[in-house]
């Protein structure tokens, strides 16, 4: 039966056929009679890379199949979510080696997304803590990888996109923490060259990420807040929460239940917020020790706001460039100014080295910016490829919902390779929207 799909940023909206396991038996079996589709988890993706004719949702296949509480190494079902690891680990004083923005993904789909985080700088992509993992071939053969064995299916897998088959295993280690806090410096940036320099003068840190404002212009141009983190020691605590200094937060119920008319997020709507969020700190440095839930994950306390951008639904346009491509950031953030594009989330954070095949980062500059559909935007974006290719950066394909084939392959160097190690490996039921526009896959 045929339902209607789409994930985080609502565009695009398809209908599609929607089948689900708990079993690998069950999934061999429906694998058998597929001719194509894409795993999808909690469609956390954004774009299209979770889209296919068919989707088989890892819902189900979510248990914890074991856990060695003295050496953090986790073996899971692919099907996991990330909030529910959290809860389980946390009080055993873990937490996850790398985190994106939200808690709501599952574990195969932070591995296909090779998912990166606050401290990408210093401690890398996820991939970089996985020991191993099971993936079911187009030939319904499991096929257990890893960075030592199989090692081009492991290195097509991470980053990947689903591509390589499903992921239904992983295996990976986790770190160890006093406390469920986290001890935060907020600084205040002027301007774009100021906010750069801090991140240079704090890369010792090993979480940090800048709200950057995208609309201010002159002086003040890229003006930003750079958040800084560490794990909070049972030493750094007060003594009122000393008692129980692992404690999950209790969940939220804050829901938005509507979609917002699109005409409410504008050039000027946009100012206004920027305007306070930047101003709301009067001093120029702020340190205090916090939850992890607002420094990791403070739009998951609103639940669907991602229906705050309209029925039409947004994109995320996240680039990179390389650390010595700062003029094309500055390019871009011109254009991104001189259009007005209305984000009110414009993320920066700054890669380290990174030697993948197929993932997102590399070392140097990332920008992250929620648009809203609408008539025009395909095209800006086209410009704003251009700029990224001729500083020789990529998008990240686990947000994109638009890009060219060319600017993918151009992007992705070792693209070709990718491709050959899905051919040698089976993998020609699984495809998506995604995939078939970047001409990855066929039709």
């Amino acid at each position: 039966m045929k339902k209607r799909i789409a994930n985080w940023g609502n565009y695009p909206s398809i209908q599609a056929n929607e089948i689900s396991f708990t079993l690998l038996r069950e999934l061999k079996e429906k694998l058998l009679s597929l001719n194509k589709g894409i795993a999808r988890g909690l469609g956390r993706c954004y774009g299209d890379a979770a889209l296919s004719s068919t989707v088989i949702s890892t819902l189900k296949h979510n248990h914890i199949l074991d856990f060695d509480e003295a050496t953090g190494i986790i073996n899971v079902e692919s099907g996991i979510s990330l909030a529910s690891l959290l809860e389980f680990v946390i009080p055993k004083g873990w937490f996850l080696p790398v985190t994106p923005g939200t808690k709501f993904i599952t574990v195969g789909g932070a591995l296909a997304s090779d998912v990166h985080g606050k401290n990408h700088h210093s401690e890398g992509c996820f991939r970089n803590h996985v020991i191993e993992v099971d993936v079911i071939n187009g030939e319904c053969v499991v096929i257990t990888c890893s960075p030592t064995f199989n090692k081009d299916l492991f290195q097509a897998t991470a980053g990947g996109m689903g591509l390589t088959g499903i992921i239904t295993r992983v295996k990976f280690r986790l770190k160890k923490i006093e406390t469920a806090y986290i001890k935060q410096k907020l600084i205040k940036a002027k301007n774009l060259n100021e906010v750069i320099e801090l991140f240079e003068k704090y890369s010792e840190y090993t979480y940090s990420v800048a709200w950057i404002d995208c609309l201010k212009t002159g002086n003040g141009f890229g003006r930003s807040i750079l958040m800084l983190g560490e794990h909070a020691t049972l030493e750094d605590l007060p003594d009122s929460l000393k008692n129980n200094p692992l404690d999950v937060p209790t969940k939220t119920s804050l829901t938005l239940p509507f979609y917002l008319p699109s005409f409410l997020l504008n050039r000027f709507t946009v100012a206004a917020f920027n305007f306070l969020f930047y101003n709301k700190t009067l001093k120029k440095e702020v340190n205090n020790i916090i939850s992890y839930e607002p420094f990791f994950y403070p739009l998951d306390a609103l639940h669907h706001w991602n229906k705050g951008y309209g029925k039409k639904g947004f994109v995320q346009y996240q680039f990179v460039l390389p650390l010595e491509a700062k003029e094309g950031l500055i390019e871009i953030l011109k254009r991104i100014n001189n259009n007005g594009l209305a984000s009110f989330l414009a993320v920066l954070k700054i890669f380290g080295e990174d030697n993948s095949l197929i993932s997102f980062p590399m070392k140097g500059y990332t920008l992250a910016l929620d648009i809203p559909v609408r008539k025009g935007l395909f095209e800006f974006l086209d410009e704003l490829d251009v700029i990224v290719l001729k500083f020789r950066g990529r998008i990240y394909m686990s947000k994109d919902a638009r890009m060219k084939p060319n600017v993918f392959y151009e992007g992705y160097t070792s693209s070709k390779l990718f491709l050959n190690i899905l051919a040698q490996h089976k993998a020609n039921k699984f495809s998506s929207l995604l995939s078939e526009r970047l001409n990855i896959t066929k039709l």
